[in-house]
């Protein structure tokens, strides 16, 4: 009888909750994932890294940093918010073609790994100094995409500069079948022309770009535009990246702040449904913490119990 009185006594101490958080606890410490039917994001982040990308005119600082700096800046913002089980592999372009880095592999197994190789990724990677937006990079990344399956889509960041320029009219985007890939092309750049900066084969500045160092647009090409060609500054060719995303069927996002790629990447045009591991274990761990902060809780009684005892005077004594 001594034994079931003292259990008795045990559990009206509101100890059963220890007792009873302890299972939970080692739930949450061992408990398997649960496959979930969720919706995932699949894509091949193609940057450019021609030299106009390092022009220094875009950012949410009061001082601006390249076009590549804060297209990967918010690429990083983009990594955190995608759910688990979406896919992302890294691919670069210059010239007239892309070259795939890292094949679309899960973002949260792999995070840390996406991170490092993404800010490895930058000017000197470069293997020409001219570049075909349309027909080349847009063109090389839809080739990509189909070639490796996995229902990748397309995220694009660039500028839209091509050396040597494009002359107005000029259709290089007809061979590219329309809604064959989704994709996105994400406009970085600043309004105002500025100056390109000038590169070695190690990626290291020696000056910037002159009008007489670079093909310009030819007179008779631009008669009746009254602007003059300026292909050594460079602004956001805003205008013609909207009308290569037309004629691909993609969609275009200019790139001002990192929640503009955010939302772009998480449209749910571009979602697919996918059996995805989930952890679970934030359940049993939280009922366990509010069972312990529930078991020592002062009880009702105890505190009418403590404001019920009289206080205890010490009398000093005089010698």
């Amino acid at each position: 009888m001594s034994a079931i009185a003292a259990t008795l006594a045990f559990l009206k101490r509101r100890n059963w909750a220890i007792v009873a958080a302890v299972p939970l606890l080692a739930a949450a410490v061992w408990m398997p994932d649960v496959m979930f039917q969720r919706n995932v994001y699949s894509y091949i982040v193609t940057f450019d890294i021609t030299q106009s990308m390092d022009v220094e005119d875009v950012g949410t600082g009061s001082t601006p940093v390249s076009r590549l700096d804060f297209a990967r800046a918010a690429m990083r913002e983009g990594l955190e918010r995608l759910p688990c089980g979406s896919k992302i592999g890294w691919s670069i372009f210059t010239g007239q073609s892309t070259l795939l880095l890292v094949p679309p592999i899960e973002v949260c197994a792999n995070f840390d790994a996406l991170l490092a190789s993404l800010d490895s990724i930058g000017g000197d990677m470069r293997w020409t100094n001219w570049s075909r937006v349309a027909e080349g990079g847009v063109y090389a990344a839809v080739r990509t995409a189909t070639s490796i399956g996995h229902d990748a889509s397309i995220l694009f960041f660039t500028d839209g500069q091509e050396a040597p320029p494009v002359l107005p009219g000029d259709q290089r985007v007809t061979d590219i079948p329309r809604g064959q890939v989704k994709g996105w092309l994400i406009g970085v750049g600043g309004d105002q022309p500025a100056p390109i900066p000038r590169t070695d084969r190690d990626g290291k500045r020696i000056g910037y770009w002159r009008a007489d160092d670079v093909i310009q647009v030819p007179p008779q090409s631009r008669a009746g535009a009254g602007v003059e060609s300026h292909e050594e500054l460079s602004e956001l060719r805003e205008r013609y990246l909207s009308s290569i995303a037309q004629q691909v069927a993609f969609d275009y996002r200019r790139l001002r702040a990192p929640q503009d790629l955010v939302a772009a990447m998480m449209d749910e045009r571009y979602a697919h449904r996918d059996r995805v591991p989930t952890s679970l274990n934030w359940a049993p761990a939280g009922l366990a913490l509010a069972l312990l902060v529930w078991r020592f809780l002062p009880t009702p009684a105890r505190i009418r119990s403590r404001r019920l005892q009289p206080a205890v005077h010490q009398t000093r004594l005089r010698p």
